[in-house]
């Protein structure tokens, strides 16, 4: 069950309402019992549901109410257009929160550009219902897409050293970067969500996971400009099931390896993906340079490829812009990589491609009824360095050693 430690006192829940400034609404605070919840109603003067008008302390201040309430706690987020800027919602929370913004739409200002508009630390049996998050990333797009001197950018919302937390229903649009990040988290459900920005949007990904283990990405739509999902160093016990991805890059495990001593990525299992005209499918990525990590235990399965360009594909050689790979070799150990009930069409004539590490070649990689085909004809595939072996039917035919 998502939520709760051991010390928390299920006391009677608390409501608290964020009522904008000119709503006919109750126009202070208000505390009663109603069908046996207490409810707070909360109008502060700096909340306004109009898009332009800065709400951040009207959040901030609702959240410190539910943060401090000893019996579980919901926020419920009125319809309409709230602007916020850059805020940081802490724990550690007394006992369960819940974040209800189904219906409204939080609005980032133009100049937000630090590490993460919306943050979530430190917390513990959180929940975020619904609701929109507007990042406003089209203007940073431009400038990077024109090759100028830009600011990073932002990730839209970040949950980071948090666990037992549910988001669902959620959606993300045109975020500066990256849409949703999970940082140093155990068992964190994201559920139902819509991530969208156009498939030329530099940086964008939908969802990245690192750090963390027990996390589970279902029932997503993404349509994005980078990795739809992404999966960072210290990611253990992932599952990822029924996603709609593309436009976007994929589904990837990297890169990896950027650092010598990253921790290893193990026990992911992703299936039921459908992958439309997407630049890669299922890829593991990583750096053509020393390194003590490792990928293993990884099962990609029940997966749709509708012309994807690199429907399956290893790439030990990344490099880029000459980025300090004085061997071009990966340290990078991959094992234990399943590709099971993989179908569909490549808009490339190499629809598999294993391009291992020649010092840390690829060992078990298994193909298990893999069936991809190039402009209705029988595609190919390449192997370097990678070890395995292939049971069923297998089309292209296997090139594992």
């Amino acid at each position: 069950m998502i939520g709760g430690r051991a010390d928390y006192r299920f006391t009677e829940p608390i409501d608290i309402w964020l009522i904008p400034l000119f709503s006919p609404s109750n126009s202070a605070v208000v505390i009663g019992l109603q069908k046996g919840r207490r409810r707070t109603y909360m109008k502060p003067s700096h909340l306004r549901a109009d898009g332009r008008t800065d709400s951040s302390r009207a959040f901030l201040s609702a959240w410190s109410s539910a943060c401090a309430s000893n019996a579980a706690a919901t926020v419920f987020v009125p319809k309409g257009s709230y602007l916020l800027r850059n805020v940081v919602f802490s724990g550690q929370c007394k006992n369960l929160v819940t974040f209800q913004i189904e219906g409204a739409t939080l609005v980032a200002p133009s100049d937000y550009g630090t590490d993460s508009w919306i943050t979530f630390e430190r917390v513990s049996g959180v929940t975020i219902l619904g609701g929109t998050l507007d990042g406003h990333g089209a203007g940073l797009w431009a400038c990077k897409n024109a090759g100028k001197g830009c600011p990073s950018g932002a990730t839209s919302l970040e949950i980071t050293n948090s666990r037992e937390i549910l988001i669902s229903g959620l959606t993300s649009t045109n975020s500066q970067m990256f849409h949703i990040v999970i940082h140093d988290c155990q068992n964190v459900k994201v559920q139902g969500v819509q991530v969208t920005a156009p498939g030329n949007s530099p940086n964008t990904d939908g969802i990245h996971v690192e750090g963390s283990s027990g996390v589970t990405i279902s029932r997503a739509t993404i349509k994005t400009g980078d990795d739809c999902i992404s999966i960072g160093p210290g990611t253990s016990n992932l599952w990822i099931e029924n996603i709609g991805c593309g436009p976007g890059h994929g589904i990837s495990i990297g890169s990896l390896g950027k650092d010598k001593n990253e921790q290893g990525v193990q026990n992911v299992t992703v299936k039921t993906v459908v992958f439309s005209g997407t630049e890669n499918g299922v890829r593991i990525k990583t750096w053509a340079r020393s390194s003590l990590g490792f990928v293993r235990g990884v099962l990609f399965e029940d997966a749709t490829m509708n012309n994807a360009r690199n429907p399956i594909i290893i790439d030990q050689q990344y490099c880029p812009h000459d980025g300090d790979c004085p061997n071009q070799s990966s340290g990078v150990k991959i094992s234990d990589v399943t590709y099971r009930n993989i179908k569909g069409s490549s808009a490339s004539e190499i629809a598999m491609n294993f391009d291992c590490s020649h010092t840390n070649p690829c060992s078990d990689i298994v193909l298990d009824n893999v069936d991809l085909t190039y402009e209705n004809k029988v595609a190919t595939a390449s192997c370097k360095s990678a070890d395995g072996s292939a049971t069923g039917l297998v089309h292209p035919a296997s090139c594992l050693a």
